[in-house]
């Protein structure tokens, strides 16, 4: 499952995101999700969150 829909989303679930200094690295990061930023439904680019460790990027993957 992918990031771009804001419902699919909720505080406290592991997903991976991409970071702004890892956009053209294709690394990932995974967290815990602690705030989500984006207030729209959809992002193209997948939804922004801030982690609990503090990075913040955009959703690529969500983790069951």
């Amino acid at each position: 499952m992918n990031g771009a829909a804001r419902k699919d989303i909720k505080l406290g679930m592991k997903v991976s995101i991409e970071q702004k200094k890892d956009q053209r690295t294709e690394a990932l990061t995974e967290g815990t999700v602690e705030d989500i930023l984006t207030n729209s439904a959809t992002h193209p680019h997948g939804i922004k969150v801030r982690l609990s460790t503090g990075e913040i990027g955009r959703v690529k993957i969500i983790h069951d």
